[in-house]
């Protein structure tokens, strides 16, 4: 009769790393297209297995050219899925560091406070750990001082650099009217907006933090790590940026009275 293998230590980390493993797998295929791909890859795998069991000669032929390709078909398949994994891997604190909020967050929330009084569009980026230097490079360098004023002379209608986002790295704004990749999970609303969707992807990609201002709406959103959060208040938008970055107290900005005060907008959480 046999027996059963002895539980040890190296046994007992062997199935926490597999069940890890599955678990990152499971995120990958989480509400994306991939999870469809997937199942039709173990369909085929599984088709394959049945054919050598069963005897079925000319299904087994068919499927022993395809099947061996299988691993190549993942990796071309899921390129981006895998890249947003290892990242995610990466950008977790497995030491305890610390992330520095910028300083002028108070800065950032007064414009974003009178751009949405008025509903002027605005996608403000907020750079964690994982640098943006690739999307820095797509606009136009500023490396400019954050203040109030200068965001609000660039998201003014009709100016140079109103299209695109802002990324501000430390505290400095890096660069203006910056391409973003745009999110393609089927599980957004289709009313979403592109800015509002480069606004996802971004976080998608990375673990920044984005801030928007509606264009029709005016509503303030925040998005990371692949979600959204809609209609927030001032106060609201502070308090996401501080557990983003890791501070224990919030502080509202300064001067600006909204923040003080409670949207009557309802929050949605998206993704």
């Amino acid at each position: 009769m046999p027996t059963l293998p002895k539980l040890t230590f190296t046994a007992v980390l062997d199935v926490l790393l597999v069940a890890f493993l599955i678990y990152q797998l499971l995120m990958i295929v989480r509400g994306t297209r991939a999870g469809h791909i997937l199942v039709g890859i173990f369909t085929m795998v599984l088709l394959y297995g049945v054919s050598v069991w069963a005897g079925l000669e000319a299904l087994r032929s068919l499927l022993s050219y395809i099947v061996p390709y299988t691993a190549i078909a993942v990796i071309v398949l899921f390129q981006s899925e895998i890249r947003r994994t290892l990242a995610r891997i990466g950008r977790k604190r497995w030491f305890g560091r610390g992330f520095k909020r910028p300083e002028a967050v108070d800065e950032i929330l007064l414009a974003l406070s009178r751009m949405s009084q008025v509903k002027t569009g605005a996608l403000v980026v907020l750079e964690r750990d994982i640098g943006l230097r690739t999307f820095v490079e797509s606009g136009v360098r500023l490396d400019a001082e954050i203040s109030a004023d200068l965001l609000l002379s660039i998201f003014r209608p009709g100016a140079a650099l109103h299209d695109g986002a802002v990324i501000i790295q430390k505290d400095r704004i890096s660069s203006a009217a910056c391409f973003l990749p745009l999110t393609t999970n089927p599980s957004l609303p289709v009313n979403l907006g592109t800015r509002h969707r480069a606004a996802i992807g971004i976080t998608e990609e990375s673990d920044c933090l984005s801030l928007v201002v509606s264009e029709e709406t005016g509503d303030m959103s925040v998005a990371a790590f692949g979600e959204i959060q809609q209609g927030l208040s001032l106060r609201e938008m502070d308090e996401r940026i501080n557990a983003h970055f890791g501070v224990d107290r919030p502080t509202g900005p300064n001067g600006a009275q909204a923040s003080t005060e409670e949207s009557d907008h309802p929050v949605q959480k998206v993704g």
